[in-house]
């Protein structure tokens, strides 16, 4: 009887254990999808903001260059399309959302440079500073994914796109600007659908919305 009101202790500890991880990881991802939420939004201002100061043939000409362009996140392998996003496993959705944050390193700084020389939306380092806060907790979804496994993604091995690809892929000031905007607006995009999806995948509530 003793054993077995033992046995019954251990097994109790270890749901209110499991519930408690669940919770926390609940938690993590609802401010992760927050956040990145919260930059889009912000990366959709500030191109919006970027734009109503243009004038209408430089609009014109832009609205041209960005569909021909490339960002310095497209060297990173990523799922095209909301099928083969959501046949995409919760583990590889978070590292590539990961790679992507990450892959903004640099190139956030001088988006707070443009910010602060044309845009006004607050604190333009607040900027560097919340995508970092974002990367922490991703990485932090990361190893709760692998739950002690090494992690063996080779990806990670991989060097970032070269740091300066905004500045140098530019031919003048405006473009400049506007490219980093629409992929920094892009990427954040991306982020956003690949850490919805991976909510939902894990989410108990069969009414998410991916």
């Amino acid at each position: 009887m003793a054993r077995a009101l033992v046995l019954l202790s251990v097994v109790l500890v270890s749901l209110l254990v499991n519930q408690g991880r669940a919770s926390e990881n609940q938690r993590l991802f609802n401010n992760a999808v927050i956040r990145v939420q919260h930059l889009h939004q912000l990366a959709a201002k500030m191109i919006s903001d970027f734009e109503d100061n243009l004038l209408p043939e430089e609009r014109r000409q832009l609205s041209k260059i960005f569909p021909l362009s490339f960002c310095n996140s497209d060297s990173i392998e990523a799922p095209i399309g909301k099928d083969e996003t959501q046949k995409s496993s919760m583990l590889k959705l978070l590292r590539i959302s990961f790679r992507l944050i990450e892959s903004w390193d640099f190139p956030s700084q001088t988006l707070s440079g443009t910010v602060s020389n044309s845009l006004t939306v607050g604190n333009p380092n607040q900027i560097t500073e919340k995508l970092e806060d974002l990367k922490v907790g991703i990485s932090v979804l990361i190893k709760g994914c692998l739950d002690g496994q090494p992690n063996m993604d080779d990806n990670d091995s991989l060097p970032l796109p070269f740091e300066d690809f905004y500045v140098t892929m530019g031919e003048n000031s405006l473009r400049e600007s506007f490219r980093l905007l629409a992929c920094f607006k892009k990427d954040m995009h991306k982020v956003e659908t690949y850490l919805r999806v991976a909510n939902c995948r894990r989410s108990l509530d069969s009414n998410c919305i991916m």
